[in-house]
């Protein structure tokens, strides 16, 4: 993975050609200015320079390369930190996932679910600059500054690029749920299906049910960081005319979160019921052994008397053989029909 380093400057609303990475300190203190820098795949001497440049907390840089952090939001003296995870779908995760284990390479958190991606994006914000922070390749910034125009992102300042960016995010999440509620859904349909083999069931339940609990660890908080921004609103910097945003924005996290939670109970549900019905088919395989060892000891029964060794009505005789015979299949046939009315064939 390469650096990449990208970046808008906005004077009065209207884009400045050009950015460099060292112009975002010296353009701080200008309230005509408005600063958006991304750094995707940062060396350890370019967070080291920014973080020189900019004040950063050691402890905000800290959790910004770390190996893997929770999504929250922090207010330190000089600026504000969050983190938040990106989601992106996927349909070849178990592929990549063998294929760096084929290289001994370590596993990341977002190769640990098979329907989608993780992205981790820690956010610095600082009076008029937004700087975003991203570890790995795969998630589109594009998608954010397109939304930022269409909020208009020049008009409102940082807090219009911050809702565009976190608008983008809880969308992700979104279509992340949808993709395990429709898995779900799928699996809910096989159960009761004899053709699909109950280690098949288990196996994508289980698989199920580890990539919702990755995925609700991304999402349940975005509801406290989206919270912690509507309090704060960043020194008024985000003006009250994107309040509507941001509400309609934590109402879109809260949905979220709740999804997922849903979403818990009917995976439990499915495990559960595929658990029953592996009893039930037990149970059901059972009684049919035990009617059937039922049928089959009688005629075992009738012939092992009748191969006694001692004199008994119809012995030596063509009538004893055809005695024994009716009442093997008499008593055969009996039992036959009454397992099958206790619906135990």
């Amino acid at each position: 993975m390469s650096e990449r380093i990208r970046g808008q400057i906005w004077r009065d609303g209207q884009k400045i050609d050009g950015f460099e990475l060292g112009k975002v300190s010296d353009c701080i203190e200008d309230d005509r200015l408005l600063v958006w820098a991304d750094l995707e795949c940062p060396t350890h001497e370019t967070m080291t320079r920014l973080a020189d440049e900019l004040d950063l907390d050691p402890f905000a840089v800290e959790d910004t390369t770390a190996t893997a952090e929770r999504v929250k939001t922090i207010s330190y003296a000089h600026h504000t930190f969050l983190m938040v995870y990106a989601v992106t779908m996927t349909d070849d995760g178990g592929a990549r996932d063998s294929d760096r284990a084929e290289r001994g390479a370590p596993a990341r958190p977002a190769d640990r679910a098979k329907a989608f991606d993780l992205h981790r994006i820690s956010v610095f914000i600082k009076k008029n600059a937004l700087i975003t922070v991203r570890l790995s390749e795969g998630f589109d910034i594009d998608q954010v500054t397109d939304r930022w125009d269409e909020i208009g992102g020049e008009q409102y300042g940082i807090g219009a690029l911050l809702h565009g960016l976190l608008d983008v995010v809880v969308d992700g999440h979104f279509d992340a749920v949808q993709r395990l509620d429709d898995a779900i859904e799928d699996l809910e349909g096989s159960l009761f299906d004899e053709k699909v083999a109950s280690r098949t069931l288990q196996r994508e339940t289980y698989d199920l049910r580890k990539d919702l609990v990755l995925l609700r660890r991304v999402v349940l908080p975005m509801r406290e960081v989206i919270g912690s921004i509507q309090r704060r609103r960043f020194d008024n910097e985000a003006p009250p005319e994107l309040d509507p945003h941001f509400s309609d924005l934590y109402d879109h996290a809260i949905r979220a979160a709740e999804w997922t939670e849903s979403l818990r109970d009917m995976i439990t549900t499915v495990f559960e019921t595929n658990l029953s019905l592996a009893d039930a088919r037990l149970n059901t395989v059972m009684k049919k052994l035990t009617a059937w060892a039922a049928i089959i000891a009688v005629p075992t029964a009738i012939t092992g008397f009748y191969g006694q060794n001692v004199p008994y009505p119809g012995y030596d005789r063509l009538l004893g053989f055809i005695t024994s015979t009716v009442l093997i299949v008499a008593l055969v046939i009996g039992l036959y029909v009454s397992f099958r009315r206790r619906d135990w064939l």
